[in-house]
């Protein structure tokens, strides 16, 4: 069983690249569930549309996590209540619209559990990202309500993420971070068999800052306020995770970093 995590989809440079060439990827790497963070796909780099999620199921995407900004286009409250496949942090103050986990059915049949979290730090207010994991896991258990789970943790410091991933250790098949936008060189099984990752990095155009216009990023640490924010349109690279997956434990066999395409295809 091999999953296909892909980090923080940034403007329509990463969703071109993902349109174009995920279906082949997904046949090329025998891949059976992919999952993509879609907070930044939308065309000013923050939020996601309707328009989107469909886009990227129609490519090969079978669920889609987001963060900090997914409310940024305002519509998507509305289509999150009908849109299973489309998550939020479960962390949010409630009510918040739609679901932060779920329970989806991979090409193979099996079951693969979703958990969408959002870290404290830096980040904006929600509960406590601990005290929400504690809880799922006195809720769910691998092997019995799924065969495996993927716990995107969106947050900001790489400490908090380090502790999320040895908390999860030994309950889930993999905890990757996102919202950095730069992939980490720490993907591993941990000691209870748990994969992680703290960044699974952006798909998006690198020649960038996190995936934004990079004169305007410098304009705005230049104390140009007035500059805004926009994203960068070159070639974007493709970076995340492929984790194999035992289907006797749920556990990780192995992670690997997926990069495809863009600045960063001759590093690894």
């Amino acid at each position: 069983m091999k999953i296909l995590f892909l980090g923080d989809v940034v403007g329509i440079s990463g969703r071109s690249m993902i349109l174009n060439n995920l279906f082949s990827e997904i046949k090329n790497k025998n891949i059976d569930f992919v999952i993509v963070n879609g907070e930044n796909s939308a065309d000013p780099g923050v939020g996601i549309t309707e328009e989107i999620c469909k886009d990227f199921f129609n490519c090969g995407v079978d669920v889609i996590t987001t963060g900090n900004h997914v409310w940024d286009q305002k519509k998507i409250m509305l289509h999150i209540e009908k849109e299973n496949r489309l998550l939020r942090p479960k962390n949010l103050f409630e009510p918040s619209p739609g679901k932060g986990f779920g329970v989806f059915t991979a090409k193979n049949g099996l079951k693969v559990g979703v958990l969408n979290l959002m870290g404290n730090v830096f980040m904006k207010k929600c509960e406590d990202a601990f005290e929400s994991a504690g809880n799922f896991m006195k809720k769910y258990q691998l092997k019995e309500h799924y065969d495996f789970l993927i716990v995107d943790f969106h947050g900001e410091i790489t400490s908090e993420k380090n502790a999320m991933g040895h908390f999860f250790d030994g309950k889930a098949t993999l905890v990757v971070g996102t919202h950095t936008h730069i992939p980490t060189n720490d993907a591993r099984v941990l000691k209870g068999g748990t994969a992680y990752q703290t960044d699974a990095g952006m798909c998006g155009d690198y020649d960038s800052v996190i995936g934004m216009n990079k004169n305007n990023s410098i304009n705005r640490f230049l104390k140009n306020k007035s500059t805004k924010h926009f994203p960068a349109i070159g070639e974007a690279t493709l970076s995340g995770v492929i984790v194999d997956c035992d289907v006797e434990t749920g556990l990780a066999i192995n992670i690997e970093n997926f990069i495809y395409g863009g600045e960063l295809k001759n590093s690894h």
